[in-house]
């Protein structure tokens, strides 16, 4: 099964969050609300450096993903 990138996530017990699910290496939950990221694994094969810039990027991308995403639920 391939899978996406990213998932959109939400849930009634903290209703003024938005998770954004990165679903490819390093695996991680980023709530746009306050852009906290938890781990679901740790990068292994990253320094602290290396990890902080694959990170910022990857918050960029998680942004861009949910702009995109809310952008094709209000066409509907």
């Amino acid at each position: 099964m391939e899978l996406p990138k990213f998932l959109l996530g939400d849930n009634t017990d903290f209703p003024e969050d938005i998770f954004i699910i990165h679903l490819d290496y390093p695996r991680f939950i980023i709530n746009l609300k306050d852009d906290e990221v938890e781990f679901i694994e740790e990068a292994e094969d990253l320094d602290e450096g290396e990890l902080n810039a694959e990170l910022e990027g990857l918050i960029v991308l998680a942004n861009e993903f949910y702009d995109r995403e809310m952008e094709r639920y209000e066409k509907e």
